[in-house]
């Protein structure tokens, strides 16, 4: 990602509507922080399962702390989509989050603490009794 904004000089946020999805409530935030007491994230994944069974109907997934602004990871997402979410196939979901990942000089670490939290969450959301 590399747009910050397009908001015009003269505009302000001042609400955002996030509709409900009704298969959603299997979601988890995970945020790693380098101490407790600092608030930005090194590394963060938001995801929403759809699972049947254990297989991935639909995943939504959002990425933060890796990069100048969060993004969704579509390519994670399809990778998922009717595999069986296992250890395997979170990885290979992480992978195609971050295969376009460019380091920079002092951050290379993220990508491969990017792509342990994006496996983290996969699996800890579809552990989640609902």
């Amino acid at each position: 990602p590399h747009i910050e904004t397009d908001l015009a000089a003269d505009e302000v946020i001042t609400a955002i509507e996030v509709p409900a999805i009704p298969w959603a409530r299997r979601s988890l935030y995970l945020k790693i922080r380098d101490r407790e007491s600092y608030a930005f994230a090194l590394a963060s994944a938001a995801v929403a399962l759809d699972l049947d069974g254990e297989t991935v109907r639909e995943a939504r997934i959002a990425l933060g702390g890796v990069a100048t602004v969060p993004w969704r990871a579509g390519a994670a997402e399809q990778s998922l989509q009717g595999k069986k979410l296992d250890e395997t196939s979170a990885e290979a979901a992480a992978d195609a989050a971050f295969a376009q990942a460019q380091p920079r000089q002092h951050n290379a670490f993220k990508i491969e603490l990017g792509k342990r939290t994006l496996v983290r969450a996969l699996l800890e959301t579809r552990d989640m009794k609902v």
